[in-house]
């Protein structure tokens, strides 16, 4: 080998791509979800709900200030972080069950970098033209129209990429008085700071970065095989059928063929609609199996449709890439175009591995829910349902009142003048109500009949708590001379705490005495 020789770059420059403009069921669908997807993102903060005065009225907010997670009805405090840890791992598991069974869906639909990314080609599109008018713009000289149309596209990427860093920061404080601030240059330092890096990485991911973002910084490309197996659906080309390809292969469309195009198209994966009928297929290549060939001529006319809609720039047909993000969009280019030439749809369309043989000896594919209902999907969908199911008891079954208890070690038991033993403990109760509420301090547990129970700013063992409030205060255990737990050198006890209206919590602690 020659030391001449420049070694494989692991980074390929960047080559914009162009994807042209499609119409069909998954595009159709992909509008819907980034419709969807933004509506949720942009307006949520502007959710009221009413939680009564003094509280935020705010639908979903995170309230860093107070340590806290308002959802609607659901106040998530500190020490319950266990439910957002079982969120993402809800998030997780939904994420293995959905590429377990459909490949990819979430990088071509609802990824935040697929939705943006759509978002800003749709203003590329309506500024400078479809595919070949912005490949014009892309390789004319600069002079004004150029300027005007590339101007007038960056600063519509602007404007979204500052709703959307605008609407991030939203979501941590009152959106309409933080608002107001930034308005009037009132707003905290951190609030610009967070907009402007918000704004620029989705200016620069969106408009320029792309598909580099999908191929190089995101990792789960690389993780997403794991998740996949023979039975996974996912975008492929047949190209048992296609194959040779060329432009000799076009057909003209009379009426009769269109008619016999529409009775012999089958279901093959999500992107057909009729019956599978594998005698329309005259054109397979001879010694590949299905039905004797008729000629030579496959299908695919190599139009190079579904590379030019590719918002990736791959081409489907060398068969499954890193950089394929799942979104179906050449299958609409595809079928498109064998509605013109009078072929049957689905030459790109979902497909399993396990049905590929199949239908190369003329067999129709396996029925899609035998695909999705497998031992592996419904694994992940049992942990994922187990979870919401755990977290949904948890949830209503959580105490309004959290206390915590511990003991004072230096020292930790105090001999008064008059020989009884006291026990001190640092007692942090909070009251989780949106009202100001009374509680009961006790105890109870073996020989603590003659235990005196004392508060520390308390005349007797009632306290209370102002509501979204954490009392933090002292609470002493005495026991007389001479009684059972002052002669014992530990006992375990229980700290028990008395709301009404059903709501009791209780603690465990110990009681030292002098173990005489």
């Amino acid at each position: 080998m020659s030391t001449s020789q420049t070694p494989p770059s692991l980074y390929a420059a960047r080559e914009p791509i162009f994807p042209k403009r499609v119409h069909g069921r998954f595009r159709s669908l992909k509008w819907a979800v980034m419709a969807v997807t933004l509506a949720i993102y942009y307006i949520t903060p502007w959710i009221r709900w009413d939680r009564g005065p003094d509280m935020p009225d705010q639908a979903v907010l995170v309230d860093l200030a107070n340590r806290r997670f308002f959802f609607f009805f659901i106040e998530i405090w500190p020490h319950e972080f266990y439910f957002v840890a079982g969120l993402l791992v809800m998030a997780g598991l939904g994420l293995f069950l959905f590429t377990s069974a459909l490949g990819r869906v979430w990088c071509g639909y609802a990824c935040p970098q697929t939705v943006w990314t759509d978002l800003f080609i749709l203003v590329e599109r309506w500024i400078e033209g479809d595919r070949n008018a912005r490949i014009r713009l892309h390789r004319a000289r600069w002079d004004v129209k150029k300027l005007w149309l590339r101007v007038s596209k960056y600063l519509v990427w602007l404007l979204i990429a500052l709703l959307t860093g605008g609407a991030w920061v939203f979501y941590f404080t009152d959106a309409p008085a933080l608002l107001g601030d930034l308005l009037r240059f009132q707003a905290h330092p951190v609030a610009y700071a967070t907009i402007g890096v918000l704004t620029a990485t989705t200016f620069l991911f969106g408009g320029f970065a792309r598909e580099q973002i999908c191929i190089y910084a995101c990792p789960w490309p690389r993780i997403q095989a794991a998740m996949m197996d023979e039975d996974t659906l996912t975008v492929a080309y047949r190209e048992w059928r296609g194959e040779p390809r060329g432009k000799g292969n076009v057909r003209r469309r009379s009426p009769e063929a269109a008619m016999d195009a529409e009775t012999a198209s089958h279901a093959a994966g999500p992107s057909a609609g009729a019956r599978y009928q594998p005698t329309r297929y005259p054109g397979l290549p001879s010694g590949v199996g299905g039905p004797v060939a008729q000629d030579a001529a496959g299908d695919c006319i190599d139009c190079m449709a579904c590379v030019n809609v590719c918002p990736m720039g791959i081409d489907i047909r060398d068969g499954q890439q890193l950089e394929c993000i799942t979104c179906a969009l050449c299958i609409d280019a595809c079928d498109e175009i064998m509605d013109k030439i009078g072929k049957p749809r689905g030459l790109i369309g979902y497909l399993a591995l396990k049905d590929e043989t199949a239908e190369r000896a003329g067999a129709a594919p396996r029925p899609i829910m035998r695909h999705i209902l497998r031992p592996r999907t419904l694994m992940y969908f049992t942990l994922w349902s187990g979870i919401g199911v755990a977290l949904v008891v948890a949830l209503f079954l959580r105490s309004p009142v959290d206390v915590n208890v511990s003991p004072i070690r230096n020292p930790i038991y105090v001999t008064l003048s008059d020989g009884a033993i006291r026990n001190i403990y640092e007692v942090r109760l909070r009251n989780k109500q949106h009202d100001a509420h009374p509680y009961v301090f006790g105890v109870a547990g073996a020989d603590t009949q003659d235990l005196i129970l004392s508060i520390e700013g308390a005349e007797d063992a009632r306290v209370t708590v102002a509501p979204d409030e954490t009392l933090t205060s002292r609470l002493y255990l005495t026991a007389p001379a001479g009684s059972a737990l002052s002669l014992r050198e530990s006992a375990p006890l229980t700290l028990t705490v008395d709301g009404g209206a059903r709501i009791r919590t209780s603690v465990k602690t110990v009681f030292h005495g002098k173990g005489e």
